[in-house]
C-alpha cells in the first residue's frame, strides 16, 4: 500500500471528492455545521439574537468603500456597542452583516473560507460576479431560519482586477432573505438606518470623488442614519467608538486606519455642532 492510500483510506467519501466549493464539502460532510441547516424552535426568535446595522457602501475611480456603525440591539436593549460589521472577505472584496450578528458573523467566516478553498483547488480566483452568487447560495440557504426572523442580508462589494474596463471598478451587491443577487450603481445601504444613509449618500456622493472625499461620504452617511435611527450607533466620542471602514482597490483591501477614521468623525462632528450648512 502506497503512502497516499495508508493517509487517506480511513477518511470518509466526502473527504476524497474533488470539488471547489468549501460549503458543498460541508453539506455532504457535516450538514447539520451549515448556519441554515439547525433546527430552530417552532416559533419567531428574532428578539431572542442582536441584529446588526447599518452598512453602507460607495464607489470612488479607484475602488470602493464600505463602513459600518458598531451598535447590535436586541429588541429596545443595545446587546452590543462595538460589534464589527464590515469584513475583508479575501484580497479583492469585503462584506457587511445586517441582520441577526450570530448567524451573519458565521456566513461571512463560512464565505471567507469558501473563497479560499476555491482558489486552493482551482488555483484562481472566482471573479466579483462568481463571489456575489457564492455568497447568494449561502443566503438562499438560511431562508428556513429567516422565515423564523433570524435573517442575513449582507452587502458585498469589491474590484475585479482582470475587468476590462477600470473606469469605476468598484462594483457593490445587495441581497434579499430568498437570496437574489442585485448590482447597485455608485452606492448603496442596508441594515434599519439604510433610508437615512442613502438619503444622505444622495446629496454626498458623486462617481469622480477622490478616496478620501468617499470616505466622507460614507461616515456622514453613517452619522445622519444614526441620528434618526436608534438602532444605528453613532460615533461614540466617550468609549472612542467610531465606524469601522474598509477600501478595495486593484492593490487590495484594506482597513482604514483607526486614526483616519476618527480624524473624518470628528470633523464631521464639528462641522454639524456649528449649525446647519450655509453652501
Amino acid at each position: 500500500m502506497n503512502e497516499r492510500a495508508r493517509v487517506t483510506s480511513g477518511l470518509p467519501a466526502a473527504f476524497l471528492a474533488s470539488g471547489s466549493s468549501f460549503t458543498d464539502f460541508l453539506g455532504d460532510a457535516a450538514p447539520h455545521l451549515l448556519p441554515g441547516r439547525r433546527a430552530l424552535p417552532p416559533a419567531a426568535v428574532a428578539d431572542l439574537a442582536p441584529t446588526a446595522t447599518t452598512i453602507v457602501a460607495a464607489a470612488f475611480p479607484g475602488g470602493v468603500v464600505m463602513g459600518g456603525d458598531r451598535r447590535a440591539t436586541m429588541g429596545n436593549y443595545i446587546a452590543q456597542r462595538d460589534i464589527q460589521k464590515v469584513y475583508a472577505s479575501d484580497e479583492f472584496s469585503v462584506v457587511g452583516i445586517a441582520g441577526s450578528a450570530g448567524i451573519a458573523i458565521e456566513m461571512i467566516r463560512l464565505f471567507t473560507v469558501e473563497l479560499e478553498h476555491f482558489e486552493k483547488i482551482e488555483g484562481t480566483t472566482l471573479s466579483l460576479d462568481g463571489k456575489a452568487n457564492r455568497l447568494a447560495t449561502m443566503i438562499r440557504g438560511n431562508l428556513g431560519a429567516a422565515m423564523q426572523g433570524l435573517a442575513v442580508v449582507p452587502l458585498f462589494a469589491g474590484v475585479d482586477p482582470e475587468a476590462a474596463d477600470q473606469t469605476l471598478p468598484g462594483r457593490i451587491f445587495s441581497y434579499d432573505v430568498t437570496g437574489g443577487v442585485y448590482e447597485e450603481f455608485g452606492y448603496h445601504s442596508i441594515g434599519s438606518g439604510s433610508v437615512f444613509a442613502k438619503s444622505s449618500l444622495k446629496k454626498l456622493w458623486a462617481p469622480d470623488r477622490s478616496r478620501e472625499a468617499t470616505i466622507r461620504s460614507v461616515v456622514e452617511a453613517l452619522y445622519d442614519a444614526a441620528d434618526d435611527d436608534s438602532a444605528t450607533g453613532g460615533p461614540d466620542l466617550v468609549r472612542r467608538l467610531f465606524p469601522v471602514l474598509y477600501v478595495v482597490t486593484s492593490e487590495g483591501s484594506a482597513r482604514v486606519a483607526e486614526e483616519e477614521v476618527v480624524a473624518v468623525a470628528e470633523a464631521v462632528i464639528a462641522e454639524r455642532s456649528a449649525g446647519p450648512r450655509t453652501d
